[in-house]
């Protein structure tokens, strides 16, 4: 951090020098990316330091902070799609996005950064589409903990320095590709500790899980997803996979919404509602 300060000083001071003189430094461009990634590294450093050393108290989906609704009582719907990436997680379902473009059904979706890696284009199109938020789920899909804590046989980040790259560094990706800063994040796994939550919301960010499971990761059967649907109250926060088209959950949403909208049931996106 001593090191980031004195090269931001001097970056001043040269910059100082130069406007009196009334000349242009040859050195503005490079000095200032030095400038701006001192300044984030001792951003990085300031929110870590205060959260280093805590021992969290819970752990799971739900824990003390995380917003699982819609704060309305209106007859509405938010469906969420998660897009996980690695080798195993980085397909993409166009058949289910290109449902919910033909019958101008909104979402949110959460992307992780190894999924964009995976998925530049694909990602460009959607950021680019009014009918979808893009949003935060993690560079590289961890369940967000300060110690290092599993699930589902995937690692969870280890300290607050990685808990905040896994949230920050993926935020500042979708905000350069898409000009769009992200409200929401959610872990990957949907798994935190009550460190994470607090971390994120120091960063700016809502966590956001689910009150309806919707494809329990891809693994329900079309009439499983349907059901979930079906059973949904207004309100809720349904979570749902776009990156396993070899799923059923596209068959049960094309499937289910049709009646749903029926009942008088109307989707949106989560930022079209305040979240509890």
């Amino acid at each position: 951090m001593q090191v980031c300060s004195e090269v931001i000083n001097i970056h001043d001071q040269i910059q100082s020098d130069f406007r009196t003189l009334n000349l242009c430094s040859p050195f503005f461009f490079s000095w200032s990316v030095d400038s701006v990634k001192c300044q984030e590294i001792q951003e990085k450093e300031r929110i870590s330091s205060r959260f280093a050393g805590r021992v969290p108290k819970e752990w799971g989906e739900t824990v003390r902070g995380v917003r699982t609704r819609l704060n309305t009582d209106q007859k509405v719907l938010a469906l969420t799609f998660d897009a996980c990436g690695g080798p195993r997680g980085s397909g993409y379902d166009a058949g289910l996005i290109h449902y919910l473009e033909n019958e101008r059904i909104p979402a949110t979706l959460f992307i992780s950064g190894r999924w964009i890696d995976a998925n530049p284009e694909i990602f460009k199109n959607l950021s680019r589409n009014p009918l979808f938020e893009t949003e935060n789920h993690g560079l590289n899909h961890k369940p967000c903990s300060l110690i290092g804590r599993s699930v589902y046989r995937i690692g969870g980040t280890k300290n607050a320095e990685e808990i905040y790259d896994e949230i920050e560094l993926n935020a500042i990706k979708i905000e350069t590709l898409t000009g769009h800063k992200p409200k929401y994040y959610r872990p990957g796994t949907a798994y935190s500790d009550e460190i994470c939550v607090e971390m994120a919301n120091t960063l700016g960010y809502e966590v956001v899980n689910f009150s309806v499971r919707g494809d329990a990761g891809t693994t329900y059967s079309k009439k499983q997803v349907k059901e979930a649907l079906f059973n949904a109250p207004p309100g809720s926060i349904i979570l749902m996979h776009m990156n396993h088209p070899e799923g059923q959950t596209a068959e049960g949403v094309i499937t289910a919404t049709p009646e749903l909208r029926k009942r008088g049931l109307r989707f949106v996106k989560l930022s079209e509602y305040g979240l509890r």
